[in-house]
């Protein structure tokens, strides 16, 4: 019984009706004393609202349970995307309830306005859906679901506590890579940015000989065979298969740099899956490297179907590391771990010429044994302020500095491609779509 009344006191909140009655019957009594012909007008008025309350602390606590509610949550959130979240409720009520809702969602998002009102008649259930967008890989914890009930009279509210706690781990854009592979099946890449890209001449990988049918290339016409056999015969060419990708991820400090709330090594986690997931479904192998003052994970090229799997567990426990790359045991680890000529994509942040000649003798090591791409970052905050107007004095100087840093940028480009360096400077929300315009590019030229 005691537990009973102290559940009844804890639960039971005032709404501004009641306050709003109260009010009214305080200034009908203080007006009385001024008015006699008031009469028993603000004991009648008192009393009406006493009674009220009592009814309506009667229809809602006549159930033990009137409302029933539950979160629907996939069981891992994708990171840097909008997760849909849903709240199924249910009312048990004989009459129409006023429900407002609060989800407790993790503190990561230090969003304090998760409520939402809703009426439901008897019986009726509803699901409400709102979204979420973590920016931050890790584990995120989910509370209660408190649901706050009132009647028509609306003078109370009656709370119920819903035990949903639940931690959910947010994983590299598993949803952003669906997209890509969905798109890639449909033959809609075109859609979302990437080129349909020319091939240039033939495979070098050979299939079989063919008779000639209208619409064939008459360059690859196999005039031995069609000696032979009285007929036109051509050689038939398949795309190149199991081909090599590795994404190498820097983790130094230089990736800890935030835009629209992820940092710039989240941008390349999710282009490698995606760009890990798109070299699968075109029948290459994909592989990982991760480093920075030392060496961090290391995943064979592969294939088989669960490797995908793998490569996404890996890029879920990845963190930034604050000390600077070391460029040389990079080198020693593609020499040690990639046993044929590879596609090396290499994410990095590369923000001065005096930053890149430190690593530049070792990135031309890398490039004469494998096909090299370094992907770097523009500082779109200094483009923005190079392209603005000047105004003053202060902004002048500014935007100087500023064109000084973007021209840099270029400059770079410049450099690593007289050395024979393939590179891609793009802005972070353009990151996947220009790697993967890059990489189709490379098959279609057969350069691997």
């Amino acid at each position: 019984m005691k537990t009973f009344f102290a559940n009844f006191y804890k639960n039971l909140f005032l709404n501004r009706r009641l306050f709003a009655g109260m009010g009214i019957a305080a200034l009908l009594f203080l007006l009385a004393f001024f008015l006699p012909w008031l009469g028993i007008v603000p004991f009648i008025f008192f009393y009406t609202l006493v009674l009220l309350v009592i009814i309506d602390l009667w229809v809602l606590y006549s159930l033990k349970q009137g409302v029933e509610s539950h979160r629907e949550a996939p069981d891992k959130l994708s990171n840097g995307d909008e997760n849909e979240i849903g709240i199924a409720i249910k009312s048990f009520y004989t009459f129409n309830v006023k429900a407002g809702i609060i989800d407790e969602i993790p503190y990561q998002f230090q969003k304090r306005d998760v409520w939402f009102n809703t009426t439901l008649k008897n019986q009726q259930q509803q699901l409400i859906k709102y979204s979420l967008r973590p920016t931050k890989r890790g584990e995120y914890e989910f509370g209660n679901l408190l649901v706050y009930v009132s009647s028509p009279l609306g003078l109370i509210s009656r709370r119920y506590i819903f035990q949903q706690a639940r931690t959910l781990p947010v994983y590299p854009s598993f949803l952003q890579m669906r997209k890509y592979e969905l798109m890639a099946a449909s033959n809609r890449l075109n859609e979302i940015g990437i080129k349909k890209i020319r091939r240039i001449g033939n495979s070098a990988e050979f299939e079989q000989i063919k008779n000639y049918v209208a619409g064939d290339d008459y360059r690859t016409i196999n005039w031995k065979a069609t000696a032979r056999k009285g007929q036109f015969m051509v050689n038939s060419y398949i795309e190149e298969k199991s081909q090599h990708v590795y994404c190498v991820i820097d983790k130094s400090r230089v990736m800890k740099m935030p835009f629209e709330g992820l940092s710039l090594l989240d941008y390349a986690i999710n282009a490698s899956l995606v760009l890990s997931s798109v070299a699968l479904y075109k029948e290459d192998k994909a592989g990982l490297i991760t480093i920075s003052d030392k060496k961090g994970a290391v995943i064979p090229a592969d294939n088989r179907p669960a490797h995908l799997n793998k490569i996404m567990e890996v890029l879920y426990r990845e963190k930034t590391r604050y000390l600077e790359t070391n460029i040389e045991l990079l080198y020693n680890t593609i020499r040690h771990t990639l046993k044929q000529r590879s596609l090396v994509v290499y994410f990095t942040n590369i923000e001065s010429l005096s930053a890149l000649k430190r690593q530049l003798p070792f990135l031309k090591q890398i490039s004469k044994f494998h096909l090299l791409l370094v992907v770097f970052f523009e500082n779109t905050s200094l483009k923005e302020m190079s392209e603005g107007p000047a105004t003053d004095v202060a902004s002048i100087y500014t935007k100087t500095i500023a064109d000084k840093f973007v021209y840099e940028k270029k400059q770079i480009v410049k450099e690593l491609n007289s050395h024979g360096i393939q590179s891609i400077l793009t802005a972070p929300q353009n990151l996947t779509v220009n790697t993967i315009n890059t990489y189709f590019k490379i098959k279609a030229a057969q350069k691997i």
